[in-house]
């Protein structure tokens, strides 16, 4: 992703913020979201104990939540 960022800067000519366009910013809170999502899985896979496959857990479902196989 490459942004075109722009500054606001203070009376020393010191950046203070950054402006960006509505999409770019969009794409940023977007990747940002995909990384959160990232460090949350790994922090799930570190913290398992262990998995179930599909098959196993579709098996085990009661009956009330429908569902043909």
């Amino acid at each position: 992703m490459r942004l075109k960022e722009r500054y606001v800067v203070d009376e020393h000519g010191k950046k203070k913020a950054v402006v960006l366009d509505m999409e770019a910013y969009r794409q940023l809170m977007e990747h940002l979201e995909n990384l959160e999502d990232a460090l949350e899985l790994d922090q799930a896979i570190r913290e398992s104990k262990g998995f179930r496959s599909y098959d196993e857990i579709r098996s085990n479902r009661p009956a009330n939540l429908g569902g043909e196989d």
